[in-house]
């Protein structure tokens, strides 16, 4: 999360789901001194143009729409504003559809974050359709809100793979572990049996001990200087025989807060979302943060 714009943008509505998600992105913003911006997709421009109405019923339609929106707004606001009143709360109810809307709020905010579940706009959340969207093709860090995302007594866990998004991922979890004064478990699973596991020679030609102490010391070499500039943070290694997203998901039932890149070093090359952070969103016991590549000045 290392943008210019100080601003954390939420999608919003009216369900539990997203008034879940305002409530943790309202926290956030206030511990972060950062404003928090509230936004809702209408979506009504198929009223008019394909979608079997015009003239008054069309109109009447579009009011009650606008209508529900804007609750679902003001009802945001206020949430947002009893966790802070000193937050700087901005609102938009644009006329897009919820993706392409959440995708381009993307390129102005440092955090998007999203709930698990919705009504209207946000109606397939739930399947992860919408939130792997999202996360696949955002311009900043995304945040699926679910589980126990109230919770605040466990650990920061981040996911350790060595590819470039797990670096950013790692420095992600060291600043939300030190902001919020809890342990950060780094988890690495080195036993997730990719194609080129199954099929390489790599994998076949070392001897499991080996490839164990090779494993442990990848973990060292990627957590390396970070306890020195985060002293405050309890540091927990974890090196499990299993399949990150097993171990991922196990670690999100006693977790507040997990922190996975898009994409890992295993899966298939044009993936925009890997399997893991995919599993994630759509399954894990709290709140996860997915890393995007950072922006290319």
């Amino acid at each position: 999360m290392t943008t210019t714009d100080p601003r954390i943008t939420v999608g919003v509505d009216g369900s539990a789901g997203s008034t879940a998600a305002v409530a943790w992105a309202a926290k956030l913003a206030s511990r972060r001194h950062l404003q928090l911006k509230i936004v809702h997709g209408l979506q009504v421009a198929g009223l008019y143009y394909g979608g079997g109405m015009t003239g008054v019923g069309a109109a009447t339609l579009f009011e009650a729409v606008q209508a529900d929106g804007e609750r679902a707004v003001a009802e945001a606001r206020a949430l947002a504003l009893s966790v802070d009143q000193d937050l700087v709360v901005t609102t938009e109810l644009p006329n897009d559809p919820p993706v392409p809307m959440l995708i381009e709020e993307s390129r102005h905010a440092r955090l998007l974050v999203v709930g698990r579940t919705g009504t209207g706009g946000f109606a397939d959340m739930l399947l992860g359709g919408t939130a792997a969207s999202v996360a696949a093709h955002a311009h900043c860090a995304v945040a699926v809100v679910r589980g126990h995302h109230d919770s605040a007594t466990g650990p920061v866990v981040v996911g350790v793979d060595g590819s470039p998004t797990s670096e950013q991922a790692i420095a992600v979890a060291f600043e939300e572990a030190s902001l919020r004064g809890v342990p950060l478990v780094a988890v690495h699973a080195w036993n997730d049996v990719t194609y080129e596991d199954a099929f390489g020679s790599a994998r076949i030609l070392t001897q499991p001990e080996s490839l164990e102490e090779g494993e442990e010391r990848l973990l060292g070499q990627r957590l390396a200087g970070w306890p020195e500039k985060y002293p405050d943070v309890e540091v927990r290694r974890k090196l499990v025989r299993d399949r990150p997203r097993h171990a991922l998901l196990e670690e999100s039932e006693t977790a507040q807060l997990v922190v996975v890149g898009s994409r890992g070093r295993g899966g298939f090359t044009g993936m925009l979302l890997g399997s893991t952070s995919q599993a994630l969103v759509q399954h894990a016991g709290c709140p996860v943060l997915v890393v995007r590549p950072e922006r290319k000045a």
